[in-house]
């Protein structure tokens, strides 16, 4: 893995735990050679992961719609800092650049993100891995519930482990690496479906 997209939140939670890993987990990837391609904001999780990176010497993509670089929120010290017109164009030049994806803490925007990411591997638009870092057990009633969709039948046997979940970077990057993408839907009969 060359590049991994870092989805997470644009806030800054009170617990300072989630800034401080948002800036080592940019610096871990960094020092492991992994370029990180993000959101291109400067505020919360996103800019303290885009400045763990820099600051190892790690390469930095920034993907922004213009709207959001009108209200200043665009971080100026990025590698490379891509400006696109709509938040569709921003998801999909993250795949184009990545090798992966790995999401860390967030809200909305980070789960919309998580999802498509999920979305596009069943459906074929992509076979890279998507690791879903569960720190301070943030994700637990997620993942509860990615189970309770496959248990249930609407998320179907090949794909429940298109997810791929740790609790640290060290493991996750680990499971990253040896996953085998799976079978997706246009490569299914219709009686599978």
């Amino acid at each position: 893995m060359k590049r991994l997209a870092v989805y997470c939140g644009s806030a800054t939670p009170a617990d300072p735990r989630y800034m401080a890993l948002a800036r080592e987990v940019g610096a871990a990837l960094a020092q492991r050679g992994i370029g990180v391609v993000y959101g291109g904001g400067k505020a919360g999780l996103m800019g303290a992961v885009a400045d763990g990176a820099l600051s190892a010497g790690g390469e930095v993509i920034g993907v922004i719609p213009t709207a959001l670089v009108n209200l200043e929120v665009a971080h100026t010290g990025l590698t490379e800092l891509q400006v696109v017109d709509t938040m569709h164009q921003r998801k999909q030049a993250f795949t184009d650049l990545s090798d992966g994806f790995v999401t860390l803490p967030g809200g909305v925007g980070t789960m919309d993100e998580l999802w498509e990411a999920i979305s596009w591997a069943q459906l074929g638009y992509h076979a890279n891995p998507v690791g879903l870092l569960n720190a301070f057990n943030y994700y637990d009633g997620l993942l509860a519930f990615n189970a309770h969709m496959g248990e249930v039948g609407f998320v179907r046997q090949a794909h429940r482990d298109i997810l791929i979940s740790a609790g640290t970077l060290d493991e996750l990057l680990e499971k990253m690496a040896s996953f085998s993408p799976a079978r997706t839907v246009v490569q299914m009969r219709v009686e599978d479906l």
